[in-house]
């Protein structure tokens, strides 16, 4: 999955016209002083800028021009005051997330400041009528108040453009669903509640249309990515060849399944697998491989959690599934493994994977290739998505250290060590008060602000433990 380019956002910049006879060029010179603000952010996004917005029919024709061209978001300004009653009227049929950043062309009021200085730094009493507006009319919004001189600028509107792509992407989203496991209570969810209020649809497809998938995979593909294989992981001596190449048709299989039915992600139950007959073996290497192309991916039929490494993955860049498997109150961190799946592209740098001919008795298969590694150690955030009820679902988000630790020798499966800032004790039972559930998504570096957004801009509850 390629990376994406740069967001285009149109801007909305937002003035009266009866400043214009009050006070002749304004409107001129504020456009030059706008252009020259986005001509300095022009690496962070493409902003679409034809120009300034003085009355409510030009914010009608603006947004309806920017939802045309589909573009990712769009920014608003206000270049003095403007009525924010105006502006939520000509958003009625906005599909596209919303920004409002305060910015203005001057840091101080100067003692030689006159009427023309002051109406062109005031838009901050222009943006609270917008900003209370908004929020009165239910229109989700993200806000940045600063200079526009400062490196937050831009690093507001980088992340405001990754966060409204992962809205606008979640909306069309689609999740391949293969069998789910009976009784897990915390991942069960309202499909229609998740459709309504986020976007994605879940789709739930027997076995059989996997089958098909593998079955059409040749020889040939199988033995160039057997190839591949051989650049990324140290291969166990002990793995025999047609083991290796019968887990490498099942993720050739997989990627032509998710392919064939555009699919961001998919959730699979093993029990299907073993159960089926057909197969000899669980796809533990199909799922990492497929978390490193850029799918999403969760276990047992989670489709939820799915979803959420999916568009994790589109806001952060990459992202891997696990879930937490004990405190380790010594190490002050918690240990995070799974059955076998992994996100291999996240590992450390300083070594390579493992591809073990593992012994996993779950089915009654043969032993699956299973990649062991740990991940990069640094930065990082650990979080749940839980449906609350209703409509109401909760990002429940821890921050971190991964730890460079990578000890566990007899550890079968890809594991890590992840300290939370607010310590073992407190994460956990916050953890616990919240509702996450155990199944968790896992990005690197310092995400949280990027996460906020996202939150924000899909209506989503956000916790921060």
């Amino acid at each position: 999955m390629n990376e994406p380019k740069k967001p285009r956002l149109g801007v909305l910049a937002l003035m009266l016209a009866a400043y214009e006879p009050l006070f002749p060029g304004i409107t001129e010179a504020q456009r030059r002083y706008l252009t020259g603000v986005l001509d300095g952010l022009s690496a962070t996004a493409d902003f679409v800028f034809p120009k300034i917005a003085l009355c409510r029919e030009d914010m009608e024709e603006l947004t309806a021009q920017y939802n045309r061209d589909d573009l990712d978001g769009i920014v608003i300004f206000l270049l003095s005051y403007a009525q924010g009653q105006y502006l939520v009227r000509a958003l009625q049929r906005n599909r596209l997330p919303l920004a409002l950043a305060l910015i203005q062309p001057d840091e101080t009021a100067g003692a030689d400041f006159e009427e023309w200085e002051l109406t062109v730094n005031q838009g901050i009493h222009g943006s609270q009528d917008c900003a209370n507006a908004l929020m009165r009319a239910g229109i989700p919004c993200a806000f940045y108040a600063g200079s526009r001189h400062d490196e937050g600028l831009g690093r507001f509107l980088a992340d405001f453009g990754a966060a409204a792509r992962t809205v606008q992407a979640m909306r069309s989203m689609r999740i391949g669903v293969i069998g789910k496991l009976s009784g897990m209570g915390d991942v069960v969810t309202d499909d229609m509640a998740v459709y309504r209020k986020l976007g994605p649809e879940f789709v739930y497809d027997s076995i059989g249309t996997v089958t098909r998938c593998c079955e059409q995979v040749t020889n040939e593909q199988v033995a160039a990515r057997v190839a591949f294989d051989r650049t990324v992981f140290d291969i166990d001596p002990k793995l025999p060849p047609e083991r290796h190449a019968y887990a490498v048709r099942l993720y050739l299989g997989l990627r032509r399944y998710l392919e064939e039915n555009g699919y961001a992600g998919y959730t699979a139950h093993f029990e299907e697998f073993g159960a089926d007959g057909r197969y000899t073996q669980l796809p533990l290497l199909a799922a990492s491989h497929l978390l490193a192309d850029g799918y999403g991916y969760a276990a047992e039929g989670d489709a939820s959690c799915a979803m959420l490494v999916a568009a994790m993955r589109q806001l952060c860049g990459m992202a891997n599934f696990s879930e937490m498997y004990m405190m380790d109150l010594k190490r002050g961190a918690i240990l995070l493994c799974h059955a076998g799946e992994g996100n291999w592209a996240m590992a450390r740098r300083d070594r390579r994977p493992f591809l073990m001919d593992r012994v996993f008795n779950e089915g009654g298969l043969s032993n699956p290739p299973t990649p062991i590694f740990t991940p990069e150690p640094g930065r990082a955030a650990v979080m749940s998505l839980a449906h609350i009820g209703g409509e109401r679902f909760r990002l429940v988000l821890a921050q971190g250290e991964m730890l460079d630790e990578c000890g566990l020798k007899k550890c079968d499966m890809p594991y890590m060590f992840f300290r939370p800032d607010a310590g073992v004790e407190a994460s956990v039972q916050r953890w616990l008060e919240l509702g996450a559930t155990h199944h968790e998504a896992i990005v690197a570096g310092e995400q949280a602000a990027r996460i906020r957004l996202f939150c924000r801009l899909a209506g989503i509850e956000l916790a921060e433990i």
